[in-house]
């Protein structure tokens, strides 16, 4: 970044961004101390509380001599279970275990919140026998979940791939499904197979978010094919569902190269992070997405994307209206976002194991892009944050997977240490000192600057 000051009187502010060899010119209010450009301490005084880690993880059999006999023929390999989405409602959260290997026997799971131990075995949800036997598969049950999104009306979402095995090979054992539960019984309230025209072949669906209309009735879910490049979207009232495609789901070549933990890897991953909002600036609910192999967000009106018949023919006709809003730089991949009530998106940061965040009121530049856990802070506590929820409670938090994937993929992980851990904090008290921190009111202390940032330079 290149900073040039202006005489502190002036009151005209423009921020010259450079994007493809041209200068872009906005106006960008910027704080000035003297004749220095300062911003906000982008770190937070709160630091990032650990709730649960683990060496590995274990489950929460019925007796002792049943988890002996699970092990003992297969069904229960500790080493081959990891934990991969976070949720919270209430007293409990909710800890995904996609059936990435053989000997996962059950794929979502439960552990009581505030805690009662730091590293508790998890209960199957809502019970074992809703768990189904990759070996003798039956599709009414749950086969590999993947993330979960719980909604205002007290019912959980789940994306359920079909998919075991994702390591060695795609084994599509059952069809991709929506499966909803109602928090309040733990009674199973929808089962939705995505019909076979809507499944591409080697789809992968990881990632689902909920819209909830004027009533709880009115809700639609939006879910990621993250190696088909396209979204699938449910309408609950309707129970039918309907692709999108569009070319900004595809995955950047550049952005798919990583190299984390001594190990260098490619992801070709598309359309993986989303997150509902309402923008006030186009004043409609937006739906903002990023692909993992990407270091750009982009933007669609949630309307658009609700509008059935608008997707009933070609496609193409509603390209205009998927656009970027910005970049985070170079390693700036992110797997998922959520957005508290105040209008602040946090963003996991998977090459940098840090939490990004967001004032979704200011414009998506790097200036207005914080960093909330100190460098070094973060290795010692995030060893690759790959889920990221903000609950529905009354006072906020942000919650946190950490679960080392790549070393479980393409290495070993070292089992006498702590592999994965649940993060959380304080939506306020975590941005309060951050550029991230929501605008209230203009401050008569805020003067002017030209500021001269490369950006526009990641694709």
């Amino acid at each position: 970044m290149h900073l040039m000051v202006i005489n502190s009187f002036q009151i005209i502010a423009q921020l010259l961004v450079l994007v493809h060899g041209n200068f872009i010119i906005k106006p960008v209010p910027q704080r000035l101390e003297g004749n220095e450009y300062t911003q906000s301490n982008s770190r937070s005084e709160s630091q990032i509380e650990i709730v649960n880690e683990w060496k590995y993880l274990d489950f929460e059999y019925p007796t002792f001599v049943a988890r002996q006999n699970a092990i003992k023929n297969g069904d229960f390999v500790p080493k081959n279970n990891l934990p991969l989405g976070i949720d919270v409602h209430r007293n409990r959260l909710f800890i995904t275990t996609p059936r990435w290997k053989d000997g996962v026997p059950a794929s979502l799971g439960t552990i009581p919140f505030p805690i009662q131990e730091s590293s508790p075995p998890i209960r199957p949800y809502p019970n074992w026998e809703h768990h189904g036997n990759p070996n003798n598969p039956d599709c009414l049950k749950l086969i590999s979940v993947y993330r979960t999104a719980i909604d205002k009306c007290h019912r959980i979402w789940l994306i359920d791939s079909g998919i075991v095995n994702a390591t060695i090979g795609l084994n599509q054992i059952c069809p991709p499904k929506i499966v909803v539960f109602d928090l309040n019984t733990d009674q199973l309230l929808v089962r939705y197979n995505f019909p076979k025209t809507q499944v591409k072949e080697d789809s992968l669906h990881s990632n689902i978010v909920v819209n909830i209309g004027n009533t709880c009735e009115d809700a639609h879910a939006v879910v990621s094919d993250v190696w088909r490049f396209g979204l699938i979207v449910y309408s609950l009232s309707k129970n039918r569902s309907w692709r999108i495609t569009n070319y900004n789901f595809y995955p950047n070549p550049v952005a798919s190269d990583f190299s984390v933990y001594g190990l260098n890897f490619q992801w070709l991953d598309g359309v993986f992070g989303m997150s509902i909002s309402y923008n006030y600036q186009i004043l409609q609910r937006v739906l903002y997405f990023h692909p993992m192999a990407s270091f750009k967000e982009f933007m669609v009106s949630l309307d658009l994307l609700l509008n059935e018949s608008l997707w009933q023919t070609n496609n193409q006709e509603n390209a205009k209206y998927f656009f970027s809003i910005g970049d985070r730089g170079h390693n700036g991949q992110s797997s998922t976002t959520g957005i508290s009530r105040n209008g602040v998106m946090f963003y996991t940061q998977v090459h940098k194991d840090n939490i990004g965040c967001w004032d979704t009121a200011k414009p998506y530049i790097r200036a207005n892009l914080g960093m909330l856990v100190d460098l070094d802070d973060a290795s010692s506590k995030i060893q690759f944050p790959n889920d990221l929820k903000v609950d529905n409670e009354e006072q906020q938090s942000v919650w946190i997977m950490s679960n080392r994937l790549p070393i479980f993929l393409y290495s070993q992980l070292e089992y006498g240490e702590i592999n994965f851990r649940i993060l959380k904090a304080d939506v306020n008290k975590i941005v309060k000192n951050s550029i991230c921190h929501p605008i209230i009111s203009d401050n008569n202390s805020t003067k002017s600057a030209i500021v001269l940032i490369d950006e526009g330079q990641c694709y």
